[in-house]
């Protein structure tokens, strides 16, 4: 579609720059004149009063019953904000609309399909709920059941932004570039606190939604306190909507949640807005909190004219007095009441019954189920920098699968800072090879919410240190399978150039830090040390379904060293399955990355058996055992830093199962725990070189 002019949003007293277009209005809202009420369908609004409903029987039960019994250990009550939650939730109905939440949004999710029985089975951590007691109750995700998909949200406060975005983006790749149209029209909704706004992820998922002007809505719920910090310490003078006032490319509404007809105005015009692919809006829901931040909180904090005035807004009342007004008698609506009131009686005696969780398969789902994996014949293609293999193999996979898409800070125009997606935007066009924002955050958040939409999004992040701001996602990324009960994946290839200079280093640039990802649970890495190598494991990893990191040697990426044969288009290496560069007699080294050839030199003369991982996770156990049962002695090599390093893992492995091979104490050689220098004669003070290399393995062998 055309894309639409920039505009900059006014304030104005109840509703921002509002702009319904013509035809939008729904048919449901009767038109205002004479003194008549925009009353809305009856079904609606009796939808909407049975959501709110069976959250508050379900809050209710919980605070009064259940956690005083210590059956529920986490509570957060949604009384207040559920009405207008009740309302959204009634409005998202299209197959392919996505909303990421947060753990007060348990009404919306209710609109969405969740039975009181499931919520009751998450908060009770009891078997047949939607994680079987993995996951916190109020942490939510639900698969589509004839409305929207609930996205698994975070128990981080506004790491459910930047996902929503790709949902958005992704919905707009669906329609315009892959041409399908039954995406038109869905949008992404994104749900938070008015503490939330000042988080991180909430301004790089504006900047994302703006800048491409995506079908995302923002429905921020402002109670005005965060746990007990009032929100003048996250917005400056409370109001995040006038604040973004001069935000362009956003349309921004307000509305007062506690009001039935004011909330479903406003509320669905901002989703009517953006569901015309116009762009991305934000509305600010005032809300009451009735009850504390969460059921250990007395809310002490807040004084008795402040709760006095917010139990004034409890929207339920209102609701009633609504609904009974329009659609049913007083007797009608108690027995409306008494009906839902059974209902959730009854699924919460269900779920008490319900059994604990299986033990016994605890440790199933955190990565795809195991396939029969195997090298592919390779060919004998030209000899090849690692950087232009990996240009290649990008290359191959964008025209086998058109819902890969590459991005991060200059992989466009520029063609990467490292020059291994040169070409690629020319070629594919900048809808599936393009450039960020400079926010880690958002490019691997954003990533997330595309990989669950289905498309294979693989950022890249210029530098290992860089992944720093990003680690909130990475780490939730790594877990949704397992959390999840494989209801959600997202096979996400974070593509990061690593290591030290082939002329330099420096503590920014030159990270490996393989350890630190290597303990985030539910992610695979690879760690090539030359061409081939890396084809066949990248384009495994993009073959896959578990999300991956993908190291490049910075120093490896145009150099002799890592040079070999292009295997071919259709190469792909297993993870977890080393490969012996020279077999030996007399000892093992075990190594990966940039050491592989350093540890090759060193040891030209030697009878010694040189094994390269080239996965860290997993790593080929087996191959190691073996081998150190054969030589008896082993010397575990690397470049990242010594304590905690993944050698240290590989060690107590062999102390462990290999205790009664070895002729000698296993060796390890490593980086000193400081950061990498700039000067290079200090950096090689301190990475491990090619004649300190020889000097351990020398004294190993004497041993």
């Amino acid at each position: 579609m055309p894309k639409r002019t920039s505009r900059t949003a006014e304030v104005s007293s109840k509703t921002i720059n509002q702009n319904p277009q013509n035809g939008l209005n729904s048919l449901v809202h009767v038109a205002a004149g004479n003194g008549t009420s925009k009353i809305g369908d009856k079904q609606f609004w009796l939808n909407v009063a049975r959501t709110v409903l069976t959250s508050r029987a379900l809050d209710r039960i919980e605070e009064q019953e259940m956690t005083p019994k210590g059956l529920v250990t986490y509570q957060f009550s949604a009384r207040g904000h559920d009405l207008a939650q009740a309302i959204l939730s009634e409005l998202i109905t299209h197959s392919h609309d996505g909303a990421t939440c947060y753990y007060r949004s348990r009404p919306f999710v209710l609109g969405q399909g969740l039975t009181a029985e499931e919520a009751f089975l998450g908060s009770l951590a009891r078997a047949g709920g939607l994680t079987d007691g993995r996951d916190i109750g109020v942490v939510h995700m639900l698969p589509r059941r004839n409305r929207g998909i609930v996205l698994p949200a975070s128990g981080d406060v506004g790491a459910q932004y930047s996902p929503g975005a790709g949902w958005a983006q992704s919905l707009m790749y669906y329609a315009n570039t892959l041409k399908d149209e039954s995406y038109r029209g869905a949008i992404a909704v994104t749900m938070g606190g008015d503490g939330s706004t000042a988080t991180n992820g909430f301004w790089a998922a504006l900047n994302i939604a703006t800048t491409l002007e995506l079908p995302m809505l923002f429905f921020i719920e402002d109670n005005g306190y965060g746990i007990s910090v009032t929100s003048d310490f996250q917005t400056p003078g409370k109001n995040i909507a006038k604040n973004l006032a001069a935000f362009t490319n956003l349309q921004l509404f307000e509305c007062k949640g506690h009001e039935p007809e004011d909330a479903e105005k406003n509320i669905r015009e901002a989703v009517e807005y953006v569901r015309a692919w116009q762009g991305p809006a934000l509305i600010r829901v005032e809300v009451p909190r009735l009850s504390g931040h969460s059921f250990t909180d007395t809310a002490a904090y807040k004084s008795s004219e402040l709760r006095a005035l917010e139990e004034s807004n409890d929207p339920l009342p209102k609701l009633q007095k609504f609904v009974t007004k329009h659609f049913l008698s007083e007797s009608e609506w108690q027995s409306f009441v008494d009906n839902v009131e059974r209902e959730v009686r009854s699924a919460a005696d269900r779920a008490l019954a319900a059994p604990v969780p299986d033990t016994s398969i605890i440790t199933q789902h955190v990565f795809a189920p195991a396939q029969k994996e195997f090298e592919s014949a390779k060919e004998n293609g030209p000899r090849m920098n690692l950087q232009d293999a990996v240009r290649k193999t990008l290359e191959v996979e964008l025209e086998h699968n058109p819902k890969l898409l590459i991005f991060g800070e200059d992989v466009g125009a520029k063609g990467g800072v490292h020059g291994a997606t040169v070409d690629l935007q020319r070629h594919f066009g900048a809808d599936r090879v393009f450039d960020t924002s400079l926010n880690e955050e958002g490019i691997i958040g954003r990533s997330v919410g595309m990989a669950i939409a289905g498309l294979k999004p693989v950022p890249e992040i210029q530098f290992r240190k860089y992944a720093d701001p990003a680690t909130e996602q990475i780490n939730d990324c790594g877990t949704i399978r397992w959390r999840t009960l494989s209801k959600f994946t997202a096979p996400v290839v974070v593509r990061i150039p690593v290591g030290f200079g082939k002329k330099t280093g420096d503590p920014w640039h030159s990270v490996s830090g393989e350890a630190i990802y290597a303990h985030t649970i539910g992610w695979r890495i690879a760690y090539p040390s030359n061409t081939e190598d890396a084809v066949g494991l990248l384009r495994g990893a993009l073959r896959g379904d578990d999300p991956t990191f993908f190291f490049e040697h910075r120093a490896l990426l145009d150099t002799s060293p890592s040079r070999t044969n292009y295997p071919g288009d259709n190469f792909i290496l297993p993870f977890g399955k080393a490969r012996i560069h020279r077999t030996g007699s007399k000892a093992t080294i075990v190594t990966w990355g940039s050491m592989v050839s350093r540890a090759l030199e060193a040891t030209e003369d030697l009878d010694v058996e040189i094994i390269d991982l080239r996965t860290i996770i997993p790593w080929d156990k087996e191959a190691v055992l073996t081998s150190v049962a054969k030589t008896n002695r082993v010397l575990v090599l690397h470049e990242d830093g010594w304590t905690c390093g993944f050698g240290a893992e590989i060690a107590a492995t062999l102390s462990q199962e290999a205790f009664t091979y070895l002729d000698a104490p296993v060796e390890r050689l490593a980086t000193p725990d400081n950061p990498v220098p700039y000067n290079t004669t200090l950096m090689d003070a301190v990475v491990p070189t090619v004649s300190r290399i020889r000097e351990t393995i020398d004294r190993l062998l004497q041993f």
